[in-house]
């Protein structure tokens, strides 16, 4: 039975760039959790009978909100709603669901990166037909219909079965438990050379993939070891579990710190890789190097001929505008389009949609391609995996003859997480106030060239986004960039960002933090980051 629940409105429910995200006990308040999915469905038009994707990435608190949100969907009537099998969802394999099976769209439980568990971080976000994250006009308008709800609407009964693959009606909807791996896995064997991978693998390759007891883990294991031949025990960490077994989902040389070390020391494999809480992020290190985000998007991009999802070439390459420039020299040989965007995959979907991109990446950790519509970890893995196979040549032969070929972009991230968000906002807005005078100035070696708070014009919508970041860009190509993420539930995380151009392959063997000296000097005395934050160093450097 259909029922009408009373309620009012919570003040903080505004999604930010990757839906809405709070403490698991934010979460557990009455009606919190319901209030959004109900401003989510009051915020679409034409959904009746048709089709809606459910899954997350298990963390805790996964399986209670799928139950409300089949309930609520049965209740707002969608005609179908397709769950994956115990609430198991990665984003890019809801992504590659909801294109799929025409749906027309996705409720994706997950935050992200962030860690799980009882006082620990979730989030819902939602996705439209075309798989990607909600573009702003409807972000902003569940956050408006959360300031104004009055009711939801649900079915009142218990729980309903998610543990096993079947069908049953719920009223006029039918629900479909699916295998949250088979479509994604039967999509990579399209788009990649599963024969010479396996080839690879069978002539001794070894390989780690760290798993982080995340969403990845399942889809890892299957296409990894079941039908790529990596031997068992390639895969670790392959169990999601609700706190991600304690550690923090993270793929950075922090978090994933066991890996690094086991790639830097002797006998290492040939390839690690790790992906992250909801499977839509990942790390490359070879054997003595670790690959930035940053190279890899513009390896991928020079190599993706090799694949043959991507045999006939790619129609361009877009990047957030943090993103080192590596991957714009790639663009200019290839003589294809190149596009600078602000951070937020939901910025790459319009290029996509409108065949002016095919891959696409952002510095923290992000890859993808038009195959899906969201960043996609184990897809970056798998393209790896296809250019190591067919280049016969290691990660550190293939970065060293990128290098070679286009120079080297020295790159790093220092993040100061969980700051005071006054202090935050406060930093950002004196370098906003100072940006017209600038250009000209002189910090040691360094002289600014422009600076900027960067402002995005899409070319295909033609809507604009504007203090995306402020850019400090100095003569000879180097750059700095100030910028707030949304992406943590605590206080506000500063991002600073250092690139500096080397051409020269004398120079390509610098420490990098020794390397971006200069600018990380530079970052210090124009935002005074050590007063205004109260921090000495940064939380994480990457």
């Amino acid at each position: 039975m259909i029922i009408t629940v009373p309620t009012k409105p919570y003040s903080d429910q505004k999604p930010g760039t990757s839906g809405l995200r709070k403490k698991v006990p934010h979460f557990q308040q009455e009606h919190y959790a319901e209030n959004f999915i109900q401003s989510i469905f009051d915020s679409l038009e034409d959904f009746k009978g048709k089709t809606l994707v459910i899954g997350g990435d298990g963390r805790f608190y996964n399986r209670e909100v799928i139950q409300k949100a089949i309930k609520m969907a049965a209740a707002n009537g969608f005609g179908r709603v397709l769950v994956g099998q115990g609430g198991i969802l990665s984003t890019p394999a809801a992504s590659n669901i909801i294109r799929k099976y025409k749906a027309f769209g996705g409720i994706i439980l997950s935050a992200s990166h962030n860690p799980g568990g009882p006082n620990e971080d979730f989030g819902i976000k939602y996705n439209i037909g075309n798989g990607g994250p909600a573009p702003e006009k409807i972000t902003d308008a569940i956050f408006a219909n959360s300031k104004t709800i009055t009711s939801y609407k649900t079915l009142d009964m218990g729980d309903v079965d998610i543990d096993r693959l079947h069908s049953f009606d719920l009223g006029a909807m039918s629900v479909e438990i699916i295998d949250p791996v088979a479509d994604y896995a039967a999509l990579m064997e399209q788009l990649f050379d599963f024969p010479a991978i396996r080839n690879l693998f069978s002539l001794g390759f070894r390989m780690v993939f760290d798993a982080m007891h995340a969403v990845t883990g399942p889809y890892a294991k299957e296409i990894l070891e079941n039908r790529l031949g990596a031997p068992d025990g390639t895969v670790r960490n392959f169990v999601p579990l609700p706190d991600f077994g304690g550690h923090h989902p993270d793929p950075n040389l922090v978090h994933a710190k066991d890996l690094f070390d086991e790639m830097m020391g002797e006998d290492a494999p040939d390839f690690g890789a790790a992906s992250d809480g909801d499977g839509d992020r990942n790390l490359i290190i070879g054997q003595g190097i670790f690959v930035t985000p940053s190279d890899s998007l513009a390896i991928l991009a020079a190599n993706a001929r090799l694949a043959p999802g991507y045999s006939g070439g790619i129609a361009g390459i877009a990047r957030s505008m943090p993103t080192s420039a590596a991957a714009d020299r790639v663009a200019d040989k290839l003589k294809i389009g190149m596009y600078e965007t602000p951070t937020g995959w939901k910025f790459f979907g319009n290029l996509l949609d409108a065949g002016k991109v095919t891959i696409c990446g952002e510095e923290s950790a992000g890859t993808g391609s038009s195959h899906v519509r969201e960043k996609d970890g184990l897809w970056a893995v798998l393209l790896w995996l296809n250019v190591l196979a067919s280049r016969g040549e290691s990660v550190q032969e293939i970065v060293r003859q990128h290098w070679a070929a286009f120079g080297r972009n020295y790159y790093s991230r220092h993040d100061y997480e969980e700051v005071d968000a006054e202090a935050a906002n406060g930093l950002i807005d004196a370098l906003r106030a100072r940006l017209e005078t600038l250009p000209g100035t002189k910090i040691g070696e360094l002289t600014i060239e422009t600076a900027d708070d960067f402002a995005y014009h899409d070319p295909i919508d033609h809507s604009e986004s504007r203090k995306q970041g402020i850019r400090i860009l100095f003569e000879g190509g180097s750059r700095l960039i100030f910028r707030l993420s949304g992406t943590g539930t605590s206080g506000a995380t500063l991002r600073v960002y250092m690139d500096r151009f080397e051409p020269d392959s004398a120079l390509h063997d610098i420490d990098t933090q020794e390397a971006l000296a200069d600018l990380i000097a530079a970052a210090e005395e124009l935002a005074d980051i050590r007063t205004r934050t109260g921090r000495d160093a940064p939380s994480v450097i990457t």
